[in-house]
Order: structure tokens, then sequence, then C-alpha cells
């Protein structure tokens, strides 16, 4: 199956990012490069672009995505929490921009065997990166029905997470659940089919929590998100877009305490703690997508952009 992927919020991230031509950018998760490719566009044979992605099959795909742009275009097969050291490896400490596009690709949804979609059965795995042996089904059979809860309460915020956990526990107490399929099926007859009705699909949210959950995807987010910031030249920018709140209100969070960081007490006068501003937030409201992409891409409905800039 080809790689195929909508970049969500392409025009704005990338204008938000303001190239400069020779400038160094990053797309730290790189995905099919869509954004990469038009941020390579606007780069001159002095600028450089460098992806990050785990994802083997989106680095296939980026890298012949990305070919014509010859020695400009450098791709490393790194998770983004890693930017700062791999980025170091090639002579590279400060650059003028980064995207981060949290969203999982259409690629991973759409290949069932990825295991990443309650629409088709396959196999329970979930991995971002398939070097990881740990998969969606290690989670699903192996975690106590207390971590369940927490994991689908904390990441799904479904209101049914303690009876999702009950019913998984009882199921793989007859034998393991294996499959995307039998999982679905747990969750549809631990929820009530009146808010089943209403809600749509009734595996969204759990699936969605054991995803985040394999892949440590907020906890790499929370964990990176100030070295990135610290790696960006004066006036460089770093564009986000999540698509879920989670994700946004740690950015949110992040990117306001970059702007301003001072601790003391709302009564002081003046600050004493000595903490600087590292920059400001451009985007007081996010970048949401407009009618014309909600119509083209109905998966880009629950995206946010948000843009900081250094100083």
């Amino acid at each position: 199956m080809a790689f195929k992927h909508t970049s969500v919020l392409l025009t704005e991230t990338v204008d938000g990012l303001k190239v400069k031509p020779d400038g160094i950018y990053v797309d730290a998760t790189l995905g099919g490069g869509g954004h990469a490719y038009e941020v390579c566009t606007r780069l001159s044979d002095k600028g450089s672009f460098i992806g990050i992605d785990q994802d083997a099959d989106a680095i296939k795909a980026a890298d012949a995505r990305l070919s014509g742009f010859g020695e400009k275009v450098t791709i490393i097969r790194s998770n983004y929490c890693d930017m700062k050291p791999r980025l170091h490896e090639i002579g590279i400490d400060k650059v003028d921009g980064i995207v981060l596009d949290l969203g999982v690709s259409s690629y991973q949804l759409d290949t069932a065997e990825r295991g990443f979609s309650y629409r088709a059965d396959a196999p329970l795995d979930m991995r971002m990166d398939q070097r990881q042996t740990m998969t969606a089904r290690d989670i699903v059979n192996d975690y106590t029905e207390a971590e369940l809860y927490r994991v689908i309460r904390d990441y799904g915020e479904d209101k049914f997470a303690k009876n999702i956990a009950k019913h998984i526990v009882m199921e793989r107490a007859k034998g393991p659940i294996e499959t995307t399929g039998q999982l679905n099926e747990v969750i549809r007859r631990a929820i009530p089919m009146k808010f089943q009705k209403v809600s749509g699909h009734p595996s969204k949210r759990t699936f969605q929590a054991i995803r985040i959950e394999l892949n440590r995807e907020l906890e790499v987010l929370r964990e990176s998100l100030d070295d990135m910031i610290d790696m960006l030249n004066p006036g460089g920018r770093i564009c986000i877009i999540t698509f879920h709140s989670l994700e946004d209100r740690i950015v949110k969070s992040a990117f306001r305490k970059n702007e301003n960081p001072c601790t003391c007490p709302s009564h002081f006068p003046v600050c004493v703690c000595g903490n600087e501003s590292k920059g400001k937030v451009v985007t007081r409201k996010p970048i949401l997508p407009g009618e014309e992409e909600l119509q083209h891409n109905s998966r880009s409905k629950s995206a946010k952009l948000r843009i900081f800039e250094r100083q």
C-alpha cells in the first residue's frame, strides 16, 4: 500500500514558520513529507532541511518525495524526543524552525495490519516505531484492571472507562485478546447502546488511549517542548498541530510558560525569580482548518495549530 497522507493546515503551518531561504528547518514528525516538501520549496541552495520520523514506512515515502531537493535534505529515523542529540551528531545545535504534526497518519490508520484502526480486523499492534517490541496486545492482555482503567480514563477521557477495563479483563480470562476486532467487540458490550447511537464509534476513545500509552505520546511531547524551544535561533518559530485536547493543553501550557516563566507571587511589585522570557506566543487562539479543508479532509476537523517565536 502506497503511503498516502493529506497534510493538515499545510499553508497555515508553513507560512507560520516564516521560512528564511538560507535557514535550517526541522520537521520532527516527517510522515509522508507533505509539510516538508512545501518548506523545501522555499529554501535556497544554502538552506537545510532535516526530517525526523520513527516510522520506517514514513521514512521510505518521504525519502522518495523529497529526493529532488538533493543534499539540502537530511532524513533521520528517530523519535523527536531525541532531536537534540541526533542533530548534534550532524553538527547542528540551533535551527530556524520546527514543525510537529502530532496526528496519526492516514497511512497508519488505513493500513489494517498496523493495528491502529478500529474499522478493520487486524493484529493489535499500534506501534509507531516497528522496532519497538511492546505492542497494543501487551497492554490489553498484561495491564491490570486498574491500569487499564487509568489509561482509558486519562488518555481516552471515556466515561465508561471502568466498565471497559472490567470487560477486557473478563474477556481475556477466557483467552488472549489478539485482534482489533476482538477488542472492538469487548468495548461494544461495555458501552450502553443508547450512548453508542449518539457518541460515534464506541472504540474510538479506547483505541486512542491505548495508542497514546503504548507510544508514550504525551510524555514525549511534555518532555521535549522546552528543549525544542531552546534550539531555536532568535526569531525562529515552532509550529505544532494537535488533534485532541490532551496534546493541545500541553502545548498551550508550555508556550505560555516559556513566554512568561516568572514564578513570583502576583502581589510582588517586581520580578525577583530571575526567570527570563524565551519568546512570545504568536497564536493567542489556535489556528483552525477552514471550510474548504474541512470539506476535503474530514480528518482535519479536530486539528489546532499553535505557534511560538523565540526572541
